[in-house]
């Protein structure tokens, strides 16, 4: 039976983080069904965070939404070329295999949906000829925001990736569409397109996001961190081995890939009737259902429900949703054949070792917005810090409970390494470490670093001398380069903080000191 516009509307809008151009597409639907696109560059390996895009994609295609699932192979090329064409070709043929397969495996129609590769016309003259008009009118300063979400930041980028989001852009265009969907985190590429089109002479199109899903470990899914995501084709132990290790603290919704899988993608996929089943032995409460996500996340946040529970249930599900992929690729020598060419294993290389500087460390200004003791660990603050990051202040554990009272604690300035590999400290995961002075015992003393009075969160601290360099993302524990660095790191007889006498220095200039002890180590 047909829907009506304004149940195709609820179907296309519902789940999503933000609709820009809400009136156009009530326009659009109430005389013909919508015309729409999605991008994905195929570069790494689909993951199980795909089924977040394609639960959306479901929901449009179910309102009879033509959908384009565009393959952005040229965007994949820009980005620091890090694959050659022909790899891309096969990858390119991987995706819409691992995509087709993905769609197929929760039931929605394909009549309406089709593939393009972005080369079919982003090499065409037109195209081209819109390439260079645009750059005319882009500013430098407007193509870095609208891809600094999205394009890694550096101070001298390529052009390649200030490029990228007026090709995006273009896109719209050039496929013929009404809308682009995609993560919140395209909004500045939306927003972009919206300012731009219209000087091209081109119409302003509608712009659908999905949240952004935690991955397993507590960050974004990515393809590159392994133990964030879980591959299309992982059997059902690899499945139990990444969710078992995944992050799932008691009682936190906000932070928690596994909760976050089972809102975009679990529930929205649910036939009607379908409920949310967790068994558990009956010295648990036994087996209980939810129809509802908010009633899940509920008993979640209350802790009636375990991270253990919550992970054998979702396993459950995922192992669901993989089993026709699996068996349609098992299947298929073709396939095999594909996805081991396409995603060949790593050569083992022997790695060459980065010298060890102070460039690699990512200090940072911070200030702590939040700070309670740790409620299973009395010598332990749990600590809100801002690092001015989009993702909002960082969860930080300390060891300052016997050293620093809580009242001195609150809105309090402190320094912190920032890159260091997150920690699990007594069920809590810490994300950096409040460098400190520190006397040694018997008579210890700990104080935080201080950083200037005109310093801000996000602030970066570098050490004189050693300004250039990029700091490593994560510090691998394995290299210690942390323990080799820290011996050297002091404050002074001034009191003024210093790696092998050169002192530390935030963006303006500004000092970083102690406010009593001297001639110590920092830890």
């Amino acid at each position: 039976m047909a829907l009506a516009w304004n149940e195709k509307y609820q179907l296309i809008t519902r789940n999503l983080a933000e609709c820009l151009g809400e009136e156009k597409l009530e326009k659009i639907l109430k005389e013909r069904d919508l015309k729409l696109y999605w991008g994905t560059a195929t570069t790494g390996k689909p993951h199980i965070g795909y089924f977040a895009p394609m639960s959306k994609i479901a929901d449009f295609l179910r309102a009879g939404t033509e959908v384009t699932i565009l393959f952005a192979d040229l965007h994949a090329y820009l980005d620091n070329m890090k694959a050659p064409w022909a790899l891309l070709e096969l990858r390119t043929r991987y995706y819409e295999a691992a995509i087709k397969a993905m769609l197929k495996s929760i039931d929605v129609p394909l009549d309406k949906l089709k593939f393009v590769k972005g080369t079919d016309y982003q090499l065409s003259k037109d195209y081209t000829l819109d390439v260079y008009r645009l750059s005319s009118l882009v500013t430098e300063h407007d193509a870095k925001k609208a891809g600094a979400e999205v394009v890694k930041q550096v101070s001298n980028p390529l052009l390649s990736g200030l490029l990228y989001p007026g090709l995006q852009a273009l896109d719209e265009h050039h496929l013929k569409v009404d809308a682009q969907f995609g993560g919140v985190d395209q909004r500045k590429i939306f927003t972009f397109a919206e300012k731009y089109l219209p000087m091209l002479g081109y119409e302003k199109r509608i712009h659908l996001m999905n949240p952004m899903i935690p991955g397993l470990a507590g960050a974004k899914m990515s393809s590159s961190e392994e133990d964030s995501k879980i591959d299309l084709l992982d059997n059902a132990a690899a499945v139990k081995k990444k969710l078992k290790k995944s992050f799932c603290e008691p009682g936190n919704v906000a932070d928690n890939g596994v909760l976050a899988f089972c809102e975009h993608v679990i529930f929205p996929l649910f036939k009607d009737g379908e409920v949310f089943n967790s068994s558990r032995t009956a010295e648990f409460g036994g087996d209980v259902s939810f129809s509802k996500y908010e009633d899940l996340k509920a008993a979640f946040a209350s802790q009636e429900i375990h991270p253990g529970d919550l992970k054998n249930a979702v396993e459950v599900y995922i192992n669901r949703l993989l089993d026709p992929i699996r068996k349609e690729f098992a299947g298929d020598s073709k396939l095999q054949s594909l996805a081991s060419k396409a995603y060949p294993p790593p050569q083992k290389q022997k790695p060459v070792e980065a010298e060890v500087t102070p460039a690699r460390l990512d200090i940072r200004v911070g200030k702590i917005v939040q700070v309670k003791k740790h409620p299973d660990a009395d010598s332990l603050y749990v600590e809100k810090i801002d690092l001015g990051e989009p993702n909002g202040p960082r969860t930080i554990v300390s060891g300052l409970v016997n050293f620093v009272p809580l009242n001195e604690m609150e809105n309090r300035m402190v320094v912190i390494l920032a890159n260091l590999k997150p920690a699990n400290l007594r069920g809590i995961l810490s994300h950096g470490m409040v460098l400190c002075a520190s006397t040694e015992e018997p008579t210890r003393q700990v104080e935080p670093l201080r950083p200037p009075a005109n310093g801000v969160p996000g602030d970066k601290i570098t050490i004189e001398g050693y300004e250039d360099g990029t700091a490593d993302d994560v510090l691998n524990p394995k290299k210690k380069v942390w323990e080799k660095l820290q011996v050297d790191l002091v404050v002074n007889t001034d009191g003024v903080a210093s790696w092998n006498g050169n002192p530390l220095l935030t963006s303006t200039g500004g000092k970083i000191t102690s406010d009593t002890l001297k001639n110590v180590p920092i830890k």
